[in-house]
């Protein structure tokens, strides 16, 4: 994992968490990586690592099973997904808005952007 100096690292390892959830590459109920092991596997120390477990269980996106280990939540998609939106909406929207308004790219413009976009994945 390449991490960027923009974000906290712990951060990073949330949203690439994020991404093993969403891609379902971890699914429901899963048994996710120990500190241990996910901070050899990044190189990272285990505080931070444990730092980002309590981010993401705040978030109710894993659990801890005392003695047995961490747990990808029930409704860990959900959870992830309204937490993203939320994020999107309140820090970057505004950004994009500003940047379409500033460069004067009508709605319809980046509806046609948006559909080529869609329709090459």
């Amino acid at each position: 994992m390449n991490f960027t100096e923009n974000k906290a690292i712990y951060l990073q390892i949330a949203e690439w968490v994020f991404e093993q959830i969403l891609k379902s590459k971890w699914n429901e109920g899963d048994r996710i990586y120990s500190v241990r092991e996910l901070g050899m596997q990044l190189e990272v120390n285990p505080n931070t690592v444990l730092r980002s477990y309590d981010f993401l269980q705040n978030l109710e996106v894993i659990v801890n099973k005392r003695g047995v280990g961490f747990f990808v939540a029930d409704d860990a998609k959900d959870k992830i997904i309204s937490y993203k939106k939320k994020q999107f909406v309140e820090e970057e929207l505004p950004s994009i808005f500003k940047t379409l308004t500033l460069l004067k790219i009508n709605w319809s413009d980046v509806e046609k952007m948006y559909q080529e976009y869609a329709n090459n994945q």
